[in-house]
């Protein structure tokens, strides 16, 4: 265990839209989190390492329950998922939105109350289904015509199952078009448009084994503005009160899914929680009014917006590089650990810890070591004239949708994951080891 035995004031740098709210700087250029040097945990961890503020991660979860007392808030373990996330998951109260039956597994066998669990996926396997009846998982979200019978069958002519129906309401909403998922032009759910969903739904209530409980939309990721979902409320109210008029059902849940965007630079946008909870409830309680029905159990299902403020990367320098007008500085990690740039177009806002930097800020471009050109972590970013090899860089905003998918490019093996809390830190997830690889080539 790590413990910060000194008093810390706050940190006048590292900016509180991006950093956790326990980041302060004890000393000059060596910022703390939770407590707890970054640099010492550099030092004793290695680098690449994922350094995860506990404390943050439950508070954004209280956060959430206070926002929507009584909706369900669904943790998205796709965002990162270990056992002791888990286990905070657990013991905020937060339920677990999982899409594969690893995700699914690791909850259970880490003590996670199966039935507080929802299973997506476009393209959910037989292994995935036979996971999820085995462990009782609490819904499955049916997105694709072919799964009402397979579920069925397996569910077998004395079991039941509840259901929840995917819905596109064709609305564009996210940060990037490869992460905007309420269209009808993608691979998940099924449309409103062309009467998929309505056709997906009858067939679902002529299946004794299957229970439809509500519907489900999810517009995409990085969703800065609540005017998506109101519109989204609509549509799916909409479609409700024509269920109701065509088959007399009345669906007690309505889960309108995640993509809260969260800062990953200061002065970035972010959506306001306190306002979509709001405008949300006066928007549901109004359309079903309008509609004549009761109003759904509201669930919500936060992943980026919980993980990914609590989250730091740090890397090593390795190298610095003037070619072609730029300044290069290579870092010991990159695009296996963090593929968000590559995929997205990602920007961040590194920063020198360990020491305070003695000379004026430049542009510069973060690049992994990896052998490709697009691996590049940040772009065009200032850091202080003197970084040099062996300088520390941390990353901010790193808690969600980098180790979850990391890969083996390289065979450099993926880093491991820090607790901090209290001026304590501890591992939670171990540095993926050279050994760890060659365990898995069995061939010769």
């Amino acid at each position: 265990m790590t413990t910060l035995h000194q008093p810390a004031a706050p940190a006048p740098s590292a900016a509180p839209s991006v950093w956790p709210a326990s980041t302060t700087e004890p000393r000059p250029g060596d910022p703390a989190v939770g407590g707890v040097p970054l640099s010492e945990i550099a030092d004793r961890f290695g680098t690449p390492v994922y350094v995860l503020d506990e404390a943050e991660v439950r508070a954004r979860c209280r956060t959430y329950r206070r926002a929507f007392p009584d909706a369900d808030v669904l943790y998205a373990a796709k965002a990162f998922l270990c056992r002791a996330m888990v286990r905070w998951m657990a013991e905020e109260g937060l339920g677990l939105d999982v899409c594969s039956a690893g995700e699914l597994e690791l909850a259970v066998t880490a003590g996670f109350r199966p039935e507080r669990i929802v299973l997506h996926g476009n393209a959910k396997s037989p292994h995935d289904l036979d996971t999820a009846l085995r462990l009782g998982v609490g819904r499955v979200v049916i997105d694709s015509p072919s799964e009402i019978a397979r579920l069925a069958a397996a569910v077998g002519p004395r079991g039941r199952q509840k259901v929840m129906v995917r819905v596109v309401p064709g609305i564009s909403a996210g940060g990037h078009e490869k992460i905007r998922t309420g269209t009808d032009d993608q691979k998940f759910g099924l449309s409103i448009t062309d009467g998929h969903a309505q056709h997906a739904i009858a067939r679902i209530l002529s299946q004794p084994q299957l229970e439809l409980t509500g519907l489900h939309c999810h517009l995409g990721s990085q969703i800065t503005s609540v005017k998506p979902y109101l519109a989204a409320v609509r549509r799916m109210v909409g479609l409700m009160a024509r269920l109701r008029r065509q088959h007399g059902l009345l669906l007690p849940e309505l889960d309108l899914g995640g993509g809260h965007g969260v800062a990953y630079r200061p002065g970035d946008a972010a959506l306001d929680l306190s306002a979509l909870a709001r405008r949300v409830r006066t928007e549901l309680a109004a359309a079903c009014a309008a509609a004549g029905l009761p109003v759904p159990r509201l669930i919500v299902e936060p992943g980026r917006a919980v993980a990914g403020p609590a989250g730091i990367a740090l890397y090593r320098v390795l190298a610095v590089k003037r070619a072609g007008g730029h300044v290069f500085v290579a870092v010991d990690g990159g695009m296996s650990d963090n593929p968000r740039p590559a995929l997205y177009g990602v920007r961040y806002a590194p920063r020198l810890i360990g020491r305070p930097g003695t000379a004026a800020e430049a542009a510069v471009t973060v690049a992994g070591r990896h052998c490709e050109a697009g691996d590049i972590l940040a772009d065009g970013v200032p850091l202080p004239g003197d970084v040099r090899p062996g300088d520390l860089l941390a990353v901010p905003v790193a808690g969600a949708y980098h180790l979850s998918m990391a890969s083996g490019y390289n065979l450099v093996g993926r880093p491991p994951v820090v607790a901090v809390r209290d001026g304590r830190a501890r591992l939670l997830v171990r540095r993926e080891s050279l050994e760890d690889i060659r365990g898995r080539d069995v061939g010769l």
